[in-house]
């Protein structure tokens, strides 16, 4: 036996917070350079119904290391662009994705011996 959810009501759309292809193209750039470093090996995405989060792993069975975050709602305010770390602190929040991401990309920068 299958469990349904509740019927959709015609004319009503249910709302889903998702990333934008652009937006995807600048964090699976991100993430394609890290998993190249060898930091990063899985990801994981949700659209739920007030945020869109991207999640990041190092290996697959664990908790993300950094998580991604896309709430439109705070988009007048803070800026809906959040990057929280492993313990849940907010790294870096703003308005532009590419300059909210800038705090994973020195995780990128090594010294060269």
């Amino acid at each position: 036996m299958t469990i349904q959810g509740p019927a959709p009501v015609p004319g009503i759309s249910p709302s889903q917070v998702a990333f934008h292809r652009t937006e995807m193209n600048v964090i699976l750039s991100l993430y394609g350079r890290m998993v190249a470093a060898g930091e990063w090996r899985d990801y994981g995405i949700s659209n739920l119904s007030e945020v869109a989060v991207f999640s990041i792993f190092r290996r697959t069975a664990e908790n993300p290391l950094y998580r991604i975050e896309k709430r439109p709602k705070l988009r007048a305010r803070q800026g809906m662009y959040t990057v929280h770390g492993m313990d849940g602190q907010i790294l870096r929040r703003g308005h532009d994705l590419k300059t909210v991401l800038r705090v994973l990309e020195r995780k990128l920068i090594r010294a060269v011996d």
